[in-house]
């Protein structure tokens, strides 16, 4: 298992999730967070969904966080992004932060 992988993120924040801003409730953000996964599932372009939808600041960048190690995110993203193969994307995960899809690309 690789020490460094590379993955990019769509995370929806919800009222009450940490650093969030967003006005929309938990339930909100589950089912919009389950709807674009469909959308990718269906053949939509993983980062354009994550520029037009994902609350992080990695959305300008179609979603990508770069290279990340073991320990450098919160252990549940962390856990499912080393789990996937390179071009996979995750069923929804959820954080401290909101709801995240995840697409490992390296």
């Amino acid at each position: 298992m690789s020490d460094q992988i590379r993955a990019s993120h769509i995370l929806l924040m919800y009222q009450g999730s940490m650093r969030s801003t967003a006005t929309r409730s938990r339930e909100e953000a589950e089912t919009q967070i389950a709807e674009l996964k469909a959308r990718i599932d269906n053949g939509a372009e993983f980062a354009d969904v994550a520029r037009e939808f994902s609350d992080c600041p990695s959305s300008a960048e179609g979603g990508s966080l770069g290279s990340f190690g073991r320990g450098m995110m919160v252990k549940g993203f962390e856990d499912a992004a080393f789990a996937l193969q390179p071009g996979e994307v995750s069923g929804v995960v959820e954080t401290p932060f909101g709801f995240h899809l995840i697409q490992r690309t390296a």
